[in-house]
């Protein structure tokens, strides 16, 4: 990789670190349950639907204050998915500044499949209007 290419990803990385440290500051000063600052769901607002994200903001604004029972409430699989998340961001901060990867763990074709089939049961059961499927919705 030359110079131009490795300044290029240093960039980018100082500019994901930044965004993400600015996004964690705003998301713990704002309250995501009060309407202003944070938009709704368009899916939600359009459909009265949630969709698999939905509940996201509100759990991560609990999540940074500790409240890790509250986040799960809001969004389960979002939890889930967060640490793979940061992994992989961390993953590629690493590279743009040492010039290598933290270790990559790679999915076969079924395991993407069964993930995507799990997502999709998952936005399904939580639009179910009866228990236990409401503890689902945000």
């Amino acid at each position: 990789m030359n110079e131009h290419d490795r300044n290029t990803h240093r960039i980018t990385a100082a500019a994901m670190v930044v965004l993400a440290a600015c996004a964690a500051a705003v998301l713990y000063l704002g309250d995501p349950t009060h309407p202003g600052l944070f938009p709704p769901c368009p899916l939600h607002f359009l459909t009265g639907i949630y969709c698999p994200g939905c509940g996201s903001t509100r759990a991560l604004h609990e999540l940074l204050h500790g409240h890790l029972r509250a986040a799960a409430g809001f969004n389960f699989a979002m939890l889930l998915a967060l640490p793979f998340v940061l992994y992989s961001g961390a993953s590629y901060v690493f590279f743009a500044f040492r010039g290598r990867r933290l270790p990559t763990f790679h999915l076969t074709g079924r395991a993407i499949y069964a993930l995507g089939a799990l997502l999709v049961a998952f936005a399904i059961l939580r639009n179910i209007p009866h228990a236990p499927f409401t503890l689902l919705a945000p």
